[in-house]
């Protein structure tokens, strides 16, 4: 299974899905310029959090290439997607 990162300013996930697409998680991202890093954090209404354990592969856009994707848990624990999953710039 691979999955597709999907960025927007969206009231509902499910406004960033394509026809046939199944959401495995949501949530909320910021940029942070000076780690250089893409943060992800929070969980979607409809689709809760993002459960990283099915993705192998992460398909991004070539436009975030260079940072550091970054899932940050409820709790504080942070998750180096960018470094754990292979990524695919797209």
């Amino acid at each position: 299974m691979d999955g597709v990162l999907r960025l927007g300013m969206v009231v509902q996930h499910r406004e960033l899905l394509q026809p046939g697409d199944q959401c495995i998680g949501g949530g909320y991202y910021e940029f942070d310029f000076v780690s250089n890093r893409l943060l992800l954090h929070g969980r979607s209404y409809d689709f809760g959090e993002p459960k990283w354990h099915l993705l192998d592969e992460l398909k991004v856009a070539s436009t975030y290439r260079g940072l550091r994707i970054t899932y940050i848990y409820d709790d504080g624990e942070e998750l180096a997607v960018s470094e754990e999953k292979d990524v695919r710039y797209v």
